[in-house]
């Protein structure tokens, strides 16, 4: 396996209208391999408005669904690798914001469901329960992709490390984090968190957010980035529609855990509750 590859975070402007969305995200995923990306991502919610009264409408199937099938050509006939952000899956009568990681032969490598469901309110700011409509999936995700292995959480399951280092003891050496954080939390939190899980553990971080529309109901934070695991930013985007293309060295990760060993160092005798 190589260690030197380019990602590509597509932070991509989504609209009230799945067709558009699912053009728009072939249109960035042909761009980027264009640009020689072997791993493009796509943010959450990608083919729908990140909104509770939209889901249900906008629900798919994975296997069987339009969205997931697009990917899945332009995946195969560019060969590359496709991180699909999430979209709101439909499966047993019940709804969930899930991610679909396709190989580039075009095959589902592996679904993440969504664990932690973002339910908050912050008066005067922002509030909003995805559990309202949203289902928790229950399962945290590495996928075994040809370049390296790949950790895939969604947006508020940033906020829960445990999840992280699971990943990261089970091999993942890049954890990609399609998100739409908000105008509230998003100035705060985005960048601190994405740093912090990446020297927590020692990883790449690829975060990957929707572009803002400051007319949507709920405004993204944009700020799509990539951090490497020595919690450097090795490119970040700002609010609007753009691409950002970054190149990472893989051996970086044994390097960082050779000089500052956090692994080996864990007293697992003392972590006890």
């Amino acid at each position: 396996m190589k260690t030197k590859i380019k990602i590509s975070l597509c932070q991509m402007k989504v609209v009230d209208d799945k067709n558009r969305n699912i053009l728009k995200a072939i249109e960035m995923i042909y761009r980027s391999a264009q640009n020689n990306a072997d791993v493009i991502l796509l943010p959450e919610m990608f083919n729908c408005p990140y909104d509770n009264s939209k889901f249900c409408n906008y629900a798919e199937n994975v296997e069987t669904g339009e969205t997931i099938k697009a990917i899945k050509k332009a995946a195969k006939e560019l060969e590359v690798c496709v991180i699909a952000g999430s979209i709101p899956e439909a499966s047993g009568g019940k709804l969930y914001n899930t991610c679909v990681a396709v190989d580039n032969k075009g095959n589902i490598l592996g679904t993440h469901r969504k664990v932690h469901m973002f339910d908050i309110n912050i008066p005067g700011k922002i509030e909003f329960k995805e559990s309202a409509t949203l289902n928790s999936g229950n399962e945290i995700t590495v996928v075994d992709t040809d370049i390296c292995k790949i950790g895939i959480a969604i947006c508020y399951d940033v906020r829960f490390p445990e999840m992280f280092r699971i990943m990261a003891l089970r091999g993942a050496q890049i954890v990609v984090i399609p998100a739409a954080f908000n105008m509230t939390t998003g100035p705060l939190h985005w960048e601190l968190l994405m740093r912090t899980r990446a020297v927590d553990n020692q990883v790449f971080i690829a975060a990957v957010s929707p572009a803002r529309d400051e007319k949507a109901n709920y405004v993204a934070y944009g700020n799509s980035m990539v951090i490497d695991p020595f919690a450097r930013v090795l490119g970040r985007l700002e609010a609007k529609e753009d691409i950002l293309f970054t190149d990472i060295d893989l051996s970086e990760i044994d390097k960082t855990r050779k000089e500052l060993p956090l692994l080996k160092h864990r007293r697992e005798d003392v972590y006890k509750v």
